[in-house]
């Protein structure tokens, strides 16, 4: 065997390959590569061997078999000195270094339109085989899947050192985390597909197949260490999922103020989801994820002004989201109250130099906040296991209700509904929400009876009740929750139905002259 040093660089994202083949070279390492890449290198002057010519293995099926060879794998795998004389006799020479990253398979899933076969040609077999096989002989082998770490190789290599036993030992982890990832999003997409389109089998609860893979891969990529969790005593982190596309407040643009906390994380995603739902030029204030004023106005001062009427108290130390671009009319409204942090699609320069002022307030850009929904599965860990559900969203189809007292809906009525039943949504359950048609009036949160939610959502009330809209996320089991609210001025109401009292129900709204409808779907949200 010689003595030269050897590598193998193939790789999909060719960021920084030809620093690292501009390094290798220098110090006098042949390197080995495929396709693109060699191509890239070559044209950057880099001396460069083919793979086919180094194996005498011709490229097949297309190009879907080229690194799949005992002369580079021996290479990668072989235990040294041990295997030395073995090697020696089936002409194989070692492999100290691979650098590879994997088709784009995520970037091909994510294109409109793409087709089950052309996700499917995206699936790497020869890169996830040498980084594995390099990465179980990390003992020996440095193992690169990411651009952002060859500048520690490089620099070691450049002064001519070997790379040490730590760097190697955390490149082998990450690359097991990289193929672990890979795998992932495969088996993701893959349990995503229509059962005619992904040849599985039907069975699932709605008789179109299981939507549900038996096994639950879940890849996350921390993002932030956090100073502590829910308490001071908490250890925390923040970790990325992929989102597919859908809204994701790991993708907001921290714009000014404190680092983030984990309160901070879960309020901000509260505020997200709520907003993305709200129509018109909407404002949202949320205490503990859940909201304590939503306004609806030409302006997004007004809006807020609006929304802050609801519940002045409890907005101190809120989180304050937008679904529209805030301008410094919307920030000069805001500066007397202490607010943790504010996120919006968009933001003027003016609104960012008065928000600027309060130093410690965050400021979170997320330009998806509107056009995305959420996206992927629900996730909620508990002892031993973890709950899956899908996303529960509010449909169209919702608003499509049916009016079952003998007086329906005004028009101001329905426009004050759809504001309740919406934000009733993201309430804690028992929830209750009352509203007029500029936004909430009352909100009655996390209550173990519903009637207890609707007292307190009316006591809770600083603006008018009389005439008020009333939506309640899940049905009402007695009438005596009609009757309170009753008494409280509301005059419509929206629930799911579906209550073995549903008729008492109805007789205590006509009896009131409310108008009531049934959604035919509840929102408890636990």
């Amino acid at each position: 065997m010689s003595g030269t040093k050897r590598a193998v660089i193939s790789v999909s994202d060719k960021r920084g390959a030809a620093e690292l083949g501009k390094a290798l070279s220098e110090a006098g390492w042949e390197i080995l590569s495929t396709g693109g890449t060699a191509k890239a290198l070559r044209e950057e002057g880099i001396p460069i061997t083919d793979v086919s010519a180094y194996t005498g293995q011709p490229e097949i099926l297309g190009g879907r078999v080229k690194t799949l060879h005992p002369k580079l794998l021996g290479g990668i795998l072989a235990r040294l000195p041990d295997q030395a004389e073995e090697m020696k006799a089936n002409g194989i020479e070692p492999i100290d270094l691979v650098a590879v990253n994997f088709y784009p398979f995520r970037e091909t899933i994510a294109r409109p339109g793409v087709t089950p076969a052309e996700a499917v040609e995206k699936i790497d077999i020869g890169g996830p085989t040498m980084v594995r096989s390099s990465a179980k002989n990390h003992g020996r082998i440095t193992v690169l899947v990411d651009p952002d770490d060859y500048a520690a190789v490089i620099a070691q290599i450049s002064r001519g050192e070997e790379v040490t036993d730590g760097l190697r030992r955390r490149l082998a982890q990450k690359a097991f985390g990289y193929v672990s990832s890979y795998d992932a999003a495969i088996n993701a997409y893959l349990a995503g597909l229509d059962p005619d389109d992904a040849g599985q089998d039907g069975g699932g609860q709605d008789g179109g197949g299981d939507s549900f893979p038996e096994t639950l891969p879940l890849e996350f990529e921390r993002i932030q260490i956090l100073r502590y969790g829910e308490n001071p005593h908490q250890r925390a982190a923040f970790y990325r999922a992929d989102a597919a596309g859908g809204l994701s407040i790991a993708d907001a643009e921290v714009l000014g103020g404190k680092e983030l906390s984990y309160n901070n994380i879960l309020d901000l995603a509260a505020a997200a989801e709520l907003i993305a739902d709200l129509g018109g030029v909407a404002c949202a204030i949320l205490k503990h994820t859940n909201p304590c004023g939503v306004g609806i106005a030409d302006t997004p001062a007004a809006a807020y002004k609006r929304g802050l009427a609801c519940d002045p108290v409890s907005a101190f130390g809120s989180i304050v989201g937008y679904n529209c671009r805030v301008d410094a009319a919307a920030a000069e409204a805001m500066r007397e109250l202490f607010v943790e942090a504010v996120i919006a699609p968009e933001f003027d320069e003016d609104a960012l130099a008065i928000f600027h002022k309060k130093k410690n307030m965050r400021i979170l850009r997320l330009p998806g906040l509107v056009s995305q929904k959420r996206a992927g599965l629900d996730l909620r860990a508990v002892p031993g296991g973890v709950l899956v559900q899908e996303p529960d969203c509010i449909s169209p189809e919702e608003f499509d209700w049916k009016v079952v007292t003998p007086r329906g809906l005004t028009a101001e009525e329905e426009k004050a509904l759809r504001i309740a039943w919406t934000v009733s949504r993201h309430v804690k359950s028992n929830a209750i929400v009352l509203a007029d048609q500029d936004g909430t009036v009352g909100i009655g949160a996390g209550q173990m009876s519903r009637v207890d939610s609707s007292r307190l959502a009316a006591n809770r009330a600083v603006l008018p009740l009389e005439g008020c809209a009333l939506g309640s996320d899940a049905f009402f089991p007695f009438r005596d929750g009609v009757d309170e609210a009753a008494r409280r001025g509301v005059k419509a109401i929206a629930q799911p139905g579906g209550s073995k009292r549903d008729d008492e129900v109805i007789e205590a709204a006509a009896e009131h002259g409310i108008a009531m409808v049934f959604t035919g779907r509840r929102h408890f949200r636990h």
